[in-house]
């Protein structure tokens, strides 16, 4: 059995998609399966069995022994909520006895961290270890990732093979249900769609003209096939990057948006909101040397061609992965 957990949401049910792919059938999510917007993310996929993340640790004690892997990448992730206690009891008591979970029972492990853990970027965006604990996020939910990968950084006990996955703007399908939280390129679609125009965020920043903030943006299917990879690998325990390593401006991401639905380009700039204005990262670009380093080898989809096939193969027809 594998077990995924945030198995309802964006990357948890791509993920269970390329393990079906891969033929891994039986797989165990784990969610809270009460919204009702999330379920056709699993519509069609091969599940073993679903089990409430409430109930998970009970069941993973009753069960660990058929265990062969976890992927835990359920987490709060909305940026914009600043209830702390929220996080600390999903990203961080959670992980933590996630972690121990797989310590007792020897099950490899792969967890959700996040670029937001690199604030501003004042360090630069590299996955050196020993910089971890002076990183400086901005809001209550890069806190919580990064004070799960210092905690985890701390333990003299590990899982005998563990991965902290750094994802930087993932995009692509089963994204639907994120609302605010979706990606740009999701956000240009239905804009681009319903009035033939985009508007993207004005620059409140001297050194960046407006458009040209800068995103490391990663395809969903990248991100899984590291997972998988990782799967197999089993070696070189620590934390990851995993971003395509490229960083590329909002008018980019907006200009092949539009050139895939073949429409013309209509940009307009509003403000960035106020509510995360100074919260608001202008240029982020995965160093992704340390992933490389141990082996893995594929090369990522460029920004035209994730947006390509993004929209032709799944926003237009309305399809999920």
């Amino acid at each position: 059995m594998i077990i995924v957990t945030g198995a309802t949401g964006f990357i948890g049910s791509c993920l269970i998609s390329r393990l079906n792919q891969e033929n891994f059938n039986a797989i165990i999510a784990v969610d809270d399966f009460s919204r009702e917007e999330k379920q056709a993310n699993l519509e069609g996929k091969r599940i073993l069995e679903r089990v409430d993340r409430e109930e998970f640790f009970s069941w993973l004690d009753d069960n660990y022994h058929e265990i062969e892997f976890l992927f835990h990448i359920g987490a709060r992730t909305d940026t914009t909520e600043f209830d702390r206690s929220i996080f600390e009891h999903l990203n961080v008591e959670y992980s933590k006895k996630i972690w121990q979970k797989c310590i007792d029972y020897q099950i490899p492990l792969v967890y959700a961290s996040s670029a937001a853990t690199y604030g501003l970027g004042e360090l630069g965006y590299d996955d050196n270890e020993s910089l971890i604990p002076q990183l400086k996020p901005l809001n209550p939910y890069g806190d919580s990732k990064n004070d799960f990968d210092k905690w985890v950084l701390e333990q003299e006990r590990h899982p005998f093979f563990w991965a902290g996955l750094k994802f930087f703007n993932v995009y692509g399908p089963n994204e639907y249900h994120k609302s605010r939280m979706a990606s740009v390129i999701y956000h240009a679609y239905c804009q681009i769609k319903v009035k033939g125009t985009m508007k993207l965020f004005r620059s409140h920043n001297p050194n960046f003209a407006d458009g040209e903030q800068m995103r490391d943006f990663i395809y969903v299917k990248d991100v899984v096939d590291v997972c998988l990879f990782l799967m197999h690998h089993r070696r070189n325990s620590g934390i990851y990057n995993l971003g395509s390593g490229k960083a590329r401006t909002f008018l980019d991401l907006a200009n092949n948006t539009f050139v895939a639905m073949g429409v013309t380009p209509q940009i307009e700039f509003v403000d960035t909101p106020e509510d995360i204005r100074d919260k608001y990262q202008y240029y982020t670009q995965a160093s992704m040397s340390k992933l490389r380093s141990i082996g893995y080898t594929q090369s990522f989809q460029s920004l035209e061609e994730g947006i390509t096939d993004y929209v032709k193969n799944y926003l237009v027809p309305g399809k999920y992965l």
